[in-house]
């Protein structure tokens, strides 16, 4: 797309010395004067993008280290909620944007936002609280949602908290407004995700929590809300580095549990049947990892299917296994198949699920 246009110019110039110039332009387009307009139509092979739904609409964060300054703090501005400083502090000091043998590497979104948090926690408690205080109410009305940032509205929507009875509505307001009046700051929780419901228990336990306790835990939520922030921002699938595994052990015989079979779903953001394993001799999947993130698989040259960010669920047919094994269980199976449903929060984590099983039991946990 680039090149077209470049030849468009060099026809309508027709002027040899003009066509240099803009080929010039062309390979410095890093410098002040660029944007990543012209990086983003391009895929990792160098082809032009022309799938409207093309996730190089946003910068990896390996292109985002090398953007200008002013861009960068355009893009991460908002992710601290109206403090912008953060963003302004982390292209001026983090060597992700100041050290050139760092920034001609592989950079993951958890290394930026790592970087973006250690400048939150570095800062004054003034600083602090002053962050804590540019954060909105909760289930503010409809009529000053306008004055919030667009991230702060989208979270807020996706919340239903427009939605709340009457009674819940009583409930928030009175504990919100003791909530401001004992702590100096609004009530913060990470409300993307989060069910009007899941907010009101949230505000009714940390309420009444000691001051020094709850300053942390909103400042814990801060981070939390700028994490999901980050990664709606940047495209993370193409170096992450994370992985899924699974592990199932016959508690009832003491063995590994070969030979079962597992189904994995993704369940958000979009449904998708992911495929069927059998399980092996140790009770886990000769294909490795069921899901790995492109940057692992580009690095290590594995064909497993992409993980990303979203819920997804493993099914496991424990009562087919045991009726193969020759364990006893009831005429109608106490447990038969068994659903675990999770979420990769973090596309360069390892989430690892064992399954613990018997005919009458099952526990579970994140594994490493």
């Amino acid at each position: 797309m680039i090149q077209r246009t470049y030849n468009t110019r060099f026809r309508l110039s027709n002027s040899i010395l003009f066509s240099f110039f803009v080929f010039f332009c062309s390979v410095s387009h890093l410098s002040s004067t660029s944007s990543f307009a012209a990086a983003a139509t391009t895929t990792n092979n160098d082809k032009t993008c022309t799938d409207p739904t093309c996730k190089m609409s946003k910068p990896t964060p390996s292109q985002l280290v090398k953007l200008p300054t002013s861009e960068v703090v355009e893009l991460l501005s908002g992710i601290y909620e109206h403090s912008a400083w953060v963003a302004e502090t982390l292209v001026k000091s983090s060597p992700l944007f100041t050290d050139n043998m760092t920034k001609d590497g592989t950079i993951t979104v958890s290394q930026l936002a790592q970087a973006m948090k250690e400048i939150v926690d570095g800062a004054t408690e003034e600083a602090k609280l002053k962050l804590l205080q540019l954060h909105p109410d909760l289930g503010v009305k409809a009529a000053t949602l306008k004055t919030l940032t667009k991230e702060s509205q989208e979270e807020q929507g996706k919340a239903g908290l427009q939605t709340m009875t009457p009674e819940q509505l009583t409930k928030f307001t009175a504990l919100n407004d003791q909530y401001k009046t004992t702590f100096g700051f609004p009530f913060i929780l990470a409300v993307r995700n989060a069910s009007k419901e899941t907010i009101l228990a949230a505000l009714s336990g940390r309420v009444n929590r000691p001051q020094h306790s709850e300053f942390q835990t909103a400042i814990d939520q801060v981070h939390k809300i700028a994490w999901m922030r980050l990664l709606s921002k940047l495209d993370c699938s193409t170096d992450s580095e994370g992985y899924l595994t699974v592990h199932v052990l016959d508690t009832a015989n003491g063995i590994p549990a070969a030979n079962m079979k597992i189904t994995l779903t993704k369940l958000s953001p979009t449904v998708e049947d992911l495929g069927t394993f059998v399980t092996n001799h140790d009770g886990r999947l000769d294909v490795g990892p069921a899901l790995e993130g492109a940057g692992r698989r580009a690095r290590l040259g594995s064909d497993s299917l992409d993980m990303e960010v979203g819920v997804y669920e493993w099914n496991f047919y424990a009562g087919d296994y045991f009726a193969s094994q020759g364990t006893y269980a009831n005429g109608t199976p106490f447990l038969d198949t068994i659903p675990i449903r999770f979420g990769i929060d973090n596309p360069d984590d390892h989430y690892h699920v064992p399954l613990l099983v018997s005919p009458w039991s099952f526990s579970t946990y994140r594994g490493s």
